[in-house]
């Protein structure tokens, strides 16, 4: 993510275990209620083309790396690198630019790490407007692992499955984790970018056209990051965020495609009955929601912050 004319200002956080959060404070300084967005993955990051579903003149919004993500330092590190950790982040930054109460917004792992951030500090959350819910329960990582996903697209299975030896052709993902996590780098890394082929193309997008990044340009630190979090369940029990969802009391929007195959739909059907305050929005999209409804949440992130 890189300034401009919108931006207050740009800095390195220092939140301790050795790392550095890259941070961009934008937009109108003196709106009422500043909005954190969290961006995916995890080992992702902010990127310019999330700054278009805000309005710079009338909300302040808060961008960050992740740790180990984006510009953050150290790259790639995952030593200290888990959810406690990141929710503590959250709290860091809130201090630092001195914000009462902040609207949080941000889709995938960014409405989990946002429902996190919201059990362990709900006085600190006006409200959130959150898409492609997930909540790390073992059936949503699964599903991705083991090809739930397959009566949509064998293919994309079978594509997977073919990049690890015959004896794992019905449990690939097994292979590709330790090959991940393993001391040889070039199995690693092949590992990983086939681990990111089958998740970043047609899963995401829904469409057969999507243009495979070349392995030589690829860079596995993201993917790592992410089977991380996934390998270790996201480092909260199973169902955490499902038996504390009556502490969620603010208001919550959440949005979910019906065709997202990343985040099966019923786990934002299912969390929208335990929340207390909450309205769950359909969207005739995948997991990357269509243009309609990004301005369906910019409405809601607009209404939230007033």
């Amino acid at each position: 993510m890189t300034p401009d004319k919108y931006t207050i200002k740009e800095f390195f956080l220092d939140v301790g275990d050795n790392h550095q959060l890259y941070v961009q404070d934008w937009g109108h300084k003196n709106a009422k209620h500043p909005v954190i967005f969290l961006h995916g993955g995890p080992g992702s990051n902010c990127k310019d083309k999330h700054k278009m579903n805000f309005d710079p003149k009338t909300q302040r919004v808060i961008f960050f790396d992740q740790r180990g993500s984006g510009k953050s330092l150290p790259k790639g590190e995952l030593k200290d690198n888990n959810s406690q950790k990141m929710v503590e982040d959250i709290e860091k930054i809130i201090k630092e630019l001195k914000l009462p109460s902040v609207v949080l917004t941000g889709g995938s792992w960014g409405s989990c790490l946002a429902l996190l951030f919201g059990i362990k500090y709900p006085h600190r959350v006006h409200g959130m407007v959150l898409n492609g819910i997930f909540t790390a329960r073992k059936s949503e990582i699964s599903y991705l692992d083991d090809g739930g996903f397959k009566v949509f697209f064998p293919d994309i299975w079978d594509k997977y499955a073919a990049s690890a030896p015959k004896e794992y052709e019905h449990n690939p993902s097994k292979y590709h984790y330790k090959n991940i996590f393993g001391e040889d780098q070039g199995l690693s890394k092949k590992s990983a970018y086939a681990y990111s082929e089958m998740l970043e193309g047609p899963l995401l997008n829904l469409d057969d056209r999507y243009e495979s990044e070349s392995f030589e340009e690829f860079d596995p630190d993201a993917t790592k990051i992410e089977l991380h979090y996934l390998k270790n369940k996201c480092f909260i029990p199973e169902g955490y965020i499902f038996e504390n969802a009556n502490k969620l009391t603010m208001p919550i929007w959440l949005i979910q495609g019906r065709y997202d195959m990343v985040c099966p739909p019923i786990t934002a059907y299912e969390l929208s009955k335990l929340l207390p305050n909450s309205r769950l929005i359909w969207s005739v999209s995948g997991h990357m929601i269509s243009r309609e409804s990004w301005a369906l949440i910019k409405l809601l992130q607009e209404q939230a912050a007033n």
